[in-house]
């Protein structure tokens, strides 16, 4: 191979380095950005939390273990889920 024949070569690999750059900061890393708020948000559940499950649901956390969740979703009725099946608070201005 020839010096011509590598600067062709490598001028040919820019933009898919320049995409591969791009793809990181415009997809990767906010994304790497909203999995890490997600745990902090899963990992500051405490009893007495008013949260909203991923399907609507909107209840007072009663129990709470590693995986699993009691909520309240109304006066007498509890139900156990997934701890990852909490979505958010439903007042995050109270609880952040």
């Amino acid at each position: 191979m020839q010096g011509g024949d590598t600067m062709a070569l490598l001028n040919s690999l820019w933009p898919f380095v320049l995409m591969g750059g791009i793809f990181y900061f415009m997809l990767w890393k906010p994304q790497k950005k909203e999995q890490q708020k997600r745990q902090d948000l899963l990992n500051s559940l405490k009893e007495g939390d008013e949260i909203i499950t991923i399907g609507g649901i909107y209840g007072k956390i009663t129990a709470i273990s590693e995986k699993r969740v009691k909520v309240e979703v109304a006066e007498g009725v509890v139900i156990e889920m997934a701890r990852n099946a909490i979505s958010g608070f439903q007042n995050p201005a109270k609880n952040s």
